[in-house]
C-alpha cells in the first residue's frame, strides 16, 4: 500500500491539536485498508503546551511523528522541514487550526490516483475573514500575477497534496526568504483543485498578523520577480525624460515668450520638484535595499531551521 504523509505545522495549537488528531484518525481508518499514513507534526517553536499534546499523540500512536524546532522559524519555514523529511509516496499539508477540514483528504487522494501530481484546496469562502483582509488579498493576487512569471491562482492555500516527483524537485530548492506554495508553482506539472469552505476559526488567535502577512507579500514580490528592482531604472528614466520636457518648455515660455506668470516664486518651484526628486530617489534606494537584503540572507547560507529534538522512526 501507498504510504501518505500528512504535514502539520504547529505554533501555539494546544487547544485545537486533540480535535484535529480525532478527526485525522477517523480519516486513516475509512482509508486504512488502501494508504498507510504517517502523521507528522512541526512544532515551530510553540509556547503553550503543543508540544506535550504532541508527545502524547506520538506516544500513543506508532504513525505518529514530530519536529521540534529550537525556535519559531515560520510557517513557510515549519511546512519545508516537514517536506524534507515526509516519506509518503504523496504528502498532504494540512493547519493545525481546523481551518482545513481533514475530512477533505479522501477527495484529495482520489483526484490524485487520476494522474495529478498536485491537488490544490481552494478556499470559496472563509467566514471570519474581514472585509479589509479580503481586499489585501485580492490586492496581493492581482499583484504577483502582473510582476511574477508564475501565476498564482486566486484564493489557494498550502492546504494540498503533492506528489513525491514534486518533492523531490522540492528538497533542491534553498532559498531562506520562501513562499512554499511560489515555489510549489513554480516547479509545475499537471494539478486539479479541491474547492472548500473555510469554517470560523475555533481555538485561539490566527499566528499571522497583518505585519507579518505583509512581510510575507513583500517578499513573495522580491523572490519571484525582478519587476519592482526594474521600476526603478524605468522611473528614472521617465523622471529624465519629464525633467528634460518640462526644462524646455520653462525656456521656451519666460525667456522666448515672456508669458511666465505663476503666483508663486522659483525658490518655491525648485523646493518642492528638489522634495518630489528626494522622494523618487530614497523610494527607489529602498526596493534596491530589499534585493540587497535578499541577496545578503542567500550569501549567508545560513540553515534554514535548527531542530532541538524529533521522533521520526
Amino acid at each position: 500500500m501507498k504510504l501518505i504523509s500528512i504535514i502539520v505545522p504547529v505554533y501555539n495549537e494546544e487547544q485545537s491539536l486533540p480535535e484535529l488528531h480525532e478527526r485525522l484518525d477517523k480519516v486513516f481508518d475509512k482509508l486504512k485498508e488502501n494508504y498507510n499514513f504517517e502523521l507528522i507534526f512541526v512544532n515551530d517553536g510553540s509556547r503553550d503546551k503543543s508540544m506535550q499534546i504532541i508527545n502524547s499523540i506520538c506516544n500513543n500512536n506508532n504513525y505518529a511523528k514530530f519536529i521540534d524546532f529550537s525556535r519559531n522559524f515560520g510557517k513557510e519555514i515549519a511546512t519545508s522541514a516537514g517536506l524534507h523529511h515526509a516519506r509518503g509516496d504523496a504528502v498532504v499539508i494540512l493547519d493545525a487550526d481546523l481551518q482545513h477540514p481533514p475530512e477533505l483528504i479522501p477527495q484529495f487522494l482520489e483526484k490524485w490516483t487520476s494522474d495529478k501530481q498536485m491537488i490544490i484546496g481552494i478556499r470559496k469562502k472563509r467566514l471570519d475573514k474581514c472585509l479589509f483582509k479580503k481586499t489585501c488579498s485580492k490586492l496581493f493576487y492581482l499583484i504577483m500575477n502582473l510582476i511574477s512569471e508564475t501565476g498564482i491562482t486566486a484564493n489557494t492555500t498550502d492546504f494540498r497534496l503533492i506528489d513525491k516527483k514534486i518533492i523531490n524537485e522540492f528538497k533542491n530548492f534553498t532559498e531562506h526568504k520562501r513562499i512554499t506554495r511560489g515555489i510549489l508553482d513554480w516547479i509545475g506539472f499537471d494539478r486539479d483543485y479541491v474547492e472548500f469552505e473555510s469554517p470560523k476559526r475555533k481555538y485561539g488567535k490566527p499566528g499571522y498578523s497583518f505585519i507579518r502577512l505583509t512581510r510575507l507579500a513583500i517578499n513573495s514580490f522580491v523572490t519571484h520577480s525582478l519587476l519592482p528592482l526594474k521600476l526603478a531604472g524605468y522611473l528614472g528614466i521617465f523622471i529624465v525624460i519629464s525633467s528634460t520636457l518640462l526644462g524646455l518648455y520653462l525656456i521656451i515660455t519666460q525667456y522666448i515668450l515672456h508669458k511666465w506668470e505663476l503666483p508663486f516664486s522659483g525658490t518655491a518651484q525648485l523646493a518642492v520638484l528638489t522634495l518630489f526628486l528626494i522622494g523618487i530617489v530614497l523610494s527607489c534606494l529602498g526596493i534596491i535595499a530589499l534585493y540587497i537584503g535578499n541577496i545578503h540572507a542567500e550569501v549567508t547560507n545560513r540553515p534554514i531551521y535548527i531542530i532541538k529534538n524529533k521522533k521520526l522512526d
